[in-house]
């Protein structure tokens, strides 16, 4: 992989708005919603109930500590990709760490390691006075350029689960 210097990306600040994440482009006072934000709150009411169904399930506490074991994979999951594609290594030896490694060497063992360009890392696109968001990668994958968000998962998830996910890259593609 490597690092082509083709586009210019706007700088940008993050925010939280009424525990919202929204964007501030180029230093301007308006901040934009991120696209995560918009999704979450235009989320069909059938989605939004199964999430609170399986809460309830699980209960809150539980519900509460399997997301932050979550978002802490994610985390370092996130951190041991970049550093991969910046050509530097780090180990995390926590447990939650190693997870994080497995789950990336899957990502680049099912795609990433096809990656031959990369026009960006954390890369801000915005529609100008819409949305804006935090793109993981843009790159050339198989001679196509393409808009990549690594998702961490405990389990495979079947397509019709991951409409968001869809949704997000066609949001990416049009900013």
């Amino acid at each position: 992989m490597k690092l082509v210097d083709t586009f210019n990306y706007p700088s940008s600040s993050r925010a939280d708005i009424d525990g919202l994440r929204h964007y501030g482009i180029d230093g301007e006072a308006k901040k934009l919603p991120s696209v995560t934000t918009v999704l979450s709150r235009t989320k069909p009411k059938a989605d939004q109930e199964a999430l609170e169904r399986w809460k309830k399930r699980v209960g809150d506490v539980e519900a509460e500590r399997i997301k932050n074991e979550a978002a802490a994979r994610g985390t370092a999951m996130h951190k041991y990709l970049e550093d991969l594609i910046k050509g530097q290594r780090s180990m995390d030896l926590t447990t939650t760490g190693q997870e994080a490694q497995r789950m990336a060497e899957i990502i680049v063992e099912r795609g990433l390691n096809r990656c031959s360009d990369i026009y960006g890392i954390e890369a801000t696109l915005y529609y100008p006075g819409l949305y804006a968001g935090s793109c993981d990668l843009i790159g050339k994958i198989d001679d196509k350029v393409s808009i990549i968000d690594f998702k961490q998962t405990n389990k495979p998830k079947q397509r019709e689960w991951i409409g968001d996910y869809f949704l997000q890259m066609a949001a990416y593609g049009m900013a």
